[in-house]
């Protein structure tokens, strides 16, 4: 009975040991990840690339502003020298 035991024992441990994670599946967790990786990494440049365009036109919307402000104020100030 005990070498039957002992026996039992021997065949569990390889038993478990056979359930492990084969190469294949390794490799595939591995290249999974990496897209996973890949997509998380583009889409946060396409983030940042959007974050400066919007930074941009605003920008320039902001230039567009103050020409059309100085614009303005140099007609009121030639409206008023004609005035004179």
């Amino acid at each position: 009975m005990k070498k039957f035991l002992t026996m039992l024992m021997v065949a569990s441990v390889f038993g478990l040991v056979a359930c492990g994670e084969s190469t294949e599946e390794v490799v595939t967790e591995e290249v999974v990840t990496e897209e996973v990786v890949t997509e998380e990494v583009v889409a946060e440049e396409v983030v940042a690339e959007e974050v400066v365009t919007e930074e941009v036109v605003a920008e320039d919307e902001e230039a567009e502003m103050m020409k059309a402000e100085e614009a303005a104020d140099m007609e009121a100030e030639g409206a008023e020298e004609a005035a004179h």
